[in-house]
């Protein structure tokens, strides 16, 4: 019996008291049913993982635009703010805590996939490397993304704002603002994707304005001790990168800092398994090494960790919660486990995206 973890021990994000310093990672599982609507077994999915510190949901799309995949939900429409309720309610019900994280994929999407709305958006018009999922869940070559114009960045921030609204009338405990892993407020701060020339480009000092502007407008909804943001620096997931990424984030993480956010979640680039693969690079950079003591409040750290390098991240100073991945996949009572040193379910790759409760719903708790 482990009686001394400290990942067992209690914790504060701002106004979130943490019974646990495990966090649920968002773990994109693209099950999402019509209108992009959380399926009926997310209820049974996110509850059964409740005894967690923290969850964080899925990556939510604040509008049709903001869509990068087939089947993953949204948080714009009525329709998927009474689904998240029901959620939000069952891991309540559990004495857990979950949290909406906020997502805009920008150029990381297919036209097919908001036929309405027409050709993704970014900050330039500059294609991705690759190749993506279009409505018909088969893989396309990127389109080159629509450059923003200040008119659709006006609206961006009314997204994430109704977003916000919808988040708080579905009852979550905060939200998550995305800007990590190559997406739309990622694509802005990081020099590869962002070459505009107006005020949201060229000095750090504007490609990190937007993220802030972002901030500024939703914690017009929940106070900032309610909103975490996700970065990934040194990430080259979705063909990002940065001529200068220690530069760039501790600038980052000098705006952030006065706000008094509820924690930063960072993810460490050591683990390259965005998008589903177990590359481990020994050679990345250590980002909360290089971070953590530049950010003045809570510190949460994701990337592959197990119980044991978890708890020696905690007890090196390194993070004040972990995030946990595909292990809380495979083990919806990973913090149970974790106090009994029970051995893990193992996980199975083949249904981690798309299909129904086998790979979902179905893994054995103690």
């Amino acid at each position: 019996m482990s009686t001394h973890l400290e990942l067992l021990t209690p914790v504060s994000l701002g106004a979130m008291a943490l019974k646990n310093r495990l966090v649920m990672a968002p773990l994109t599982r693209m099950r999402a049913i019509d209108g992009d609507v959380p399926s009926p077994l997310a209820k049974t999915y996110y509850s059964q993982r409740a005894s967690a510190g923290m969850i964080i949901t899925e990556a939510t799309q604040i509008s049709p635009l903001g869509k990068g995949y087939p089947a993953t939900p949204g948080i714009y429409s009525e329709a998927q703010t009474q689904a998240w309720k029901e959620i939000v309610a069952a891991v309540h019900a559990k004495g857990g805590l979950i949290v909406s994280q906020l997502w805009h994929v920008g150029r990381i999407s297919h036209s097919s996939l908001h036929a309405n709305e027409g050709l993704p958006v970014a900050p330039s018009a500059i294609a991705p490397a690759g190749k993506t999922y279009g409505a018909d869940w088969q893989l396309h070559e990127y389109e080159t993304p629509k450059a923003m114009s200040e008119a659709d960045i006006a609206q961006l921030l009314v997204d994430f704002r109704n977003a916000a609204l919808n988040a708080k009338k579905a009852g979550f405990d905060g939200i998550e603002v995305h800007a990590a892993n190559g997406y739309l407020l990622d694509q802005f701060l990081q020099d590869k994707t962002n070459q505009r020339t107006d005020q949201y480009g060229g000095s750090v000092e504007n490609r990190l304005r937007l993220l802030i502007d972002v901030l500024k407008t939703v914690s017009e909804v929940f106070s900032y001790d309610r909103i975490g943001v996700r970065l990934s620096p040194y990430g080259s997931f979705n063909d990002i990168a940065d001529s200068d990424p220690l530069a760039l984030f501790t600038a980052v993480i000098d705006k952030l800092n006065p706000l008094g956010l509820a924690y930063l979640h960072m993810i460490e680039p050591r683990a390259t398994t965005a998008g589903g693969n177990d590359k481990v690079d020994t050679a990345a950079p250590n980002a909360s090494a290089l971070f953590r003591k530049a950010f003045h409040g809570k510190f949460i750290s994701a990337g592959g960790y197990t119980k044991e390098s978890g708890e020696a991240a905690l007890e090196a100073g390194l993070a004040d919660a972990i995030a946990y991945g595909r292990i809380y996949i495979a083990n919806p009572d990973l913090a149970e486990r974790f106090a009994q040193d029970a051995a893990l379910n193992p996980y199975d790759r083949a249904s981690f995206y798309g299909g129904g409760e086998k790979g979902y719903t179905d893994y054995p708790s103690l």
